[in-house]
């Protein structure tokens, strides 16, 4: 949800951003469908149900099928327990209800990465490919062997990556 709160800020003060990073991120709205898919993800979550919907319904896009992906998998179990439901749905919600931020996008003029995993299914390249060509100042990287974290998947290229859009 990094890059999303992101866009957010851009958009309520772009003069107080002097360089964006997006990573494996999304531009636009929820679409009507995918808002109401996230109800029943909801009800179970509040019915007790945390670790079976990560199981079953968010963790087999998460990542590349690579060999440390059982590891990561069970990071980001520990991740969601130790938030909670609360704070699932928190962000389920605010999912939900965020705006569309091309327009934010196309007018700012920061230096910006972006920055995602070859395999990443919930955000795909090709919508970190249209973020990148709207935007004047903006780079694109693409991490091989990763999928939506490649933070946690390909950390010391994520980490190149970064320091050179830092450093530059």
């Amino acid at each position: 949800m990094g890059g999303i709160v992101a866009m957010e800020i851009v958009r309520l003060a772009p003069d107080r951003v002097e360089r964006l990073c997006l990573l494996d991120t999304n531009h636009l709205a929820e679409t009507e469908e995918r808002q109401s898919q996230r109800e029943p993800q909801i009800k179970a979550i509040r019915d007790g149900r945390l670790d079976a919907v990560m199981r079953d319904e968010m963790k087999p896009n998460y990542l590349f099928d690579g060999p440390r992906k059982a590891t990561i998998l069970d990071i980001c179990m520990d991740m969601a327990r130790a938030l909670g439901p609360e704070v699932f749905e928190r962000q389920s919600r605010a999912l939900q209800s965020r705006r569309n931020q091309t327009e934010t996008l196309q007018a700012y003029l920061g230096k910006t990465l972006i920055l995602c995993g070859r395999h990443d299914i919930l955000c795909p390249v090709s919508r970190h490919e249209e973020m990148a060509s709207m935007m004047p100042n903006a780079s694109l990287a693409i991490i091989e062997e990763a999928g939506h974290m490649p933070t946690l998947e390909q950390p010391r290229e994520t980490n190149r990556h970064l320091s050179d859009w830092l450093n530059d």
